[in-house]
């Protein structure tokens, strides 16, 4: 097994790359649910994944379900609804076993491949407000 310290962080650039590229997470963190430290709550979760990977061995992807949904629960208040678990949870189960198995350049190639695939994030803006003059002059 991969144990080094720089094997290490590649596979926690794998675990971030991953959380940046799931749109649930950065939608909860534009939007202000997780607080004001929304951001700082999302760099965390980094770590505190990457953690329980090395925490607990033969990990199921439902058990990496089950702790992602209370993560986003409890920092987030936020229900994962739209079906993105089973295919976040995968994605950190692939690059944790490419980790494991010293495969390196194939999770750099992952990591690289999902920080170019990354959707920009849409910024959403209210319409412009109109005045009352404005309004009446529309409906006479």
């Amino acid at each position: 097994m991969a144990a080094s310290t720089a094997s290490r962080e590649l596979f926690t650039e794998g675990v971030r790359a991953v959380l940046q590229s799931w749109p649930v997470l950065q939608i909860a963190v534009d939007n202000g649910f997780g607080g004001v430290y929304g951001q700082q709550k999302a760099d965390w979760m980094v770590d505190v994944v990457q953690q329980y990977f090395h925490d607990n061995a033969d990990l199921q992807q439902y058990e990496v379900e089950d702790f992602l949904t209370q993560l986003m629960d409890q920092e987030f208040d936020t229900m994962v609804e739209d079906g993105s678990l089973p295919q976040v949870s995968a994605g950190l189960l692939q690059l944790y076993d490419q980790w494991q198995q010293g495969a390196l350049q194939q999770l750099q190639n992952t990591i690289q491949t999902l920080a170019h695939n990354k959707t920009p994030r849409a910024k959403v803006t209210a319409p412009p407000m109109q005045s009352d003059s404005e309004s009446g002059e529309e409906t006479q």
